[in-house]
């Protein structure tokens, strides 16, 4: 299937409601920050940003003027140290603003922040983004169900994100994956097969090479690698269920051989299983802060009715839970998909428990 036919042309952004706007207060997501997302936009040029095959990488490099660049470059300060420090303007002397660089690919047209320490040169990077609920609540469930924590912060248009290191899905899949060992491609494969699940069963959408990232990590005399999805936009909007699993974009057609040469039909059956109760266990151990979120999206408007009735259709028919025929909302659907995840986590723990209890 191609994308076009996968995935709607352009999925609108949605406003903030009040329920969620508190929500977000409560949990010390929404920060009063001295710069907008427009603000950024002022600026009085650009040059292209290319990789180190000299390819261009679909970022524009902004400047501003002298007046503007000064003030511009306080606030993004400010913003740095509320996201990663105390808020406090202590630190203003040891950072520099490297750069700020413009998406033109995409929804979001995200702004990168290239933030310096000038005392060893250690950098990092954040994004200012136009708030978008839809991608607010996929931050927020991946915070959750996902083995990251992430940071963000909203207020009124502006969302601020923290950079999630790793490589580039698609430039790993290109460079580095044809020189992996053979061990490295099972694990590879037993990766990519738990994070489709995982983004099947919180309705995380369009997560093709360029969504996510490769985290490798060494451990002892081996490398580790984890998949981490990078983008938010299509959290709980498109209809087709397919947009909600990996496996079906063409970006990831060598990671899909990949679990195909590497794996059994059991091993995939049994990771599969893996991922959900842990996604079933985070969700019990989330407590109240998830059901906040779920009863808040449950009224939210982040998405159309045609894609609601659709999406709720085709769970209905993978799971057989006739429940979904009667959704209204995506937070509905969302809202079913992971209490039938943690029912069936229930209900095959419980029967254990029930087993054992019976040999004993």
């Amino acid at each position: 299937m191609s994308e076009e036919r996968l995935m709607s042309k352009k999925k609108p952004a949605f406003p903030v409601c009040k329920e969620l706007d508190a929500y977000l207060k409560h949990y010390s997501r929404k920060i009063e920050i001295p710069i907008f997302y427009d603000d950024l936009l002022r600026f009085s040029g650009s040059v292209v940003v290319y990789d180190s095959n000299e390819e261009d990488t679909l970022w524009v490099r902004v400047y501003y003027s002298e007046f503007d660049r000064t003030e511009i470059d306080i606030s993004l300060k400010k913003v740095y140290s509320i996201l990663h420090s105390d808020g406090s303007d202590s630190i203003f002397p040891f950072l520099n603003v490297d750069a700020v660089d413009f998406c033109t690919f995409g929804n979001s047209k995200p702004f990168r922040i290239k933030v310096r320490n000038i005392l060893n040169d250690n950098y990092t990077y954040f994004y200012v983004k136009r708030t978008d609920a839809s991608r607010i609540y996929g931050l927020e469930l991946e915070h959750m169900l996902s083995p990251y924590n992430l940071n963000f912060l909203v207020y009124k248009d502006t969302l601020i994100e923290e950079h999630i290191a790793g490589i580039p899905g698609d430039v790993f899949i290109k460079e580095f994956l044809p020189t992996c060992s053979e061990s490295e491609k099972s694990q590879l494969a037993k990766e990519f097969v738990k994070f489709n699940e995982r983004c099947m069963i919180r309705l995380l959408g369009d997560m093709r090479s360029y969504n996510y990232v490769i985290v490798p990590t060494h451990d002892f005399d081996h490398v580790v690698y984890k998949i981490r999805a990078i983008d938010f936009d299509q959290q709980c909007y498109e209809g087709k269920l397919k947009v909600y699993r990996p496996q079906f974009f063409k970006e990831n057609f060598k990671m899909v051989m990949l679990v195909k040469d590497k794996l059994q039909r059991n091993s995939v059956d049994q990771y599969k299983i893996e991922e959900r109760s842990i996604v079933a266990k985070r969700i019990l151990s989330s407590g109240n802060r998830i059901k906040r979120l779920i009863a808040i999206a449950k009224t939210d408007h982040i998405s159309n009715d045609e894609n609601i009735a659709s999406l709720a259709m085709h769970i209905h028919e993978l799971t057989g839970d006739i429940d979904f025929k009667t959704c209204k909302t995506m937070g509905e659907v969302l809202a079913l998909a992971l209490d039938f995840v943690k029912r069936n986590y229930q209900d095959v723990s419980m029967k254990q428990i029930i087993e054992n209890k019976i040999k004993m």
